[in-house]
């Protein structure tokens, strides 16, 4: 169990912080996200416009789950906490860090959620994706980082102290 994956909201930094952890830790950087797009050679908007949320989240769920990786910080997207299969692989093979922020903070940092491709249900709002995958980030997480009020170079020196603090990592 050598990985480490962040899980998060949208606009957590889970790949900026995951780019400068893989960096310091001399580790590997993987977002799954790019993953898909490779893989499935398309976009993810196209994916989602084609094959609708459901299809998406299968789609989303096989890739993560063939992951194969050694001393990586891995990035998935804030829906794979919806793949089963996914986050159980991940659970056997790294640690799980939730990036944790308050809704108001997403909300401050995201702008328009649309924009930046965050996938909502037909009339649900972010606030509402917000809390119900909260819920989830919860349910798998091997740690949880707070960032509220925090900002991105104090949450990567939170992350680092507190992985060295639980012996996850060292340097």
């Amino acid at each position: 169990m050598n990985n480490i994956i962040f899980i998060g909201m949208p606009a957590v930094g889970k790949s900026t912080i995951g780019v400068v952890a893989a960096k310091h830790l001399g580790y590997n950087f993987i977002d799954t996200d790019l993953l898909i797009q490779k893989k499935e050679k398309r976009l993810l908007r196209e994916i989602i416009a084609r094959e609708g949320l459901e299809g998406f989240l299968k789609i989303e769920d096989r890739i993560n789950a063939e992951v194969q990786a050694k001393r990586s910080v891995i990035a998935p997207g804030g829906s794979v906490i919806y793949c089963e299969n996914a986050m159980k692989h991940y659970k056997e093979i790294g640690i799980i860090v939730y990036l944790k922020a308050s809704f108001e903070t997403i909300s401050k940092r995201l702008g328009n959620a649309k924009k930046r491709g965050v996938v909502l249900k037909e009339n649900q709002t972010l606030e509402e994706l917000y809390h119900e995958r909260t819920v989830l980030f919860e349910k798998y997480a091997d740690i949880t980082i707070c960032e509220d009020g925090v900002s991105l170079e104090d949450t990567f020196e939170l992350v680092l102290n507190t992985l060295r603090d639980n012996r996850i990592v060292t340097d």
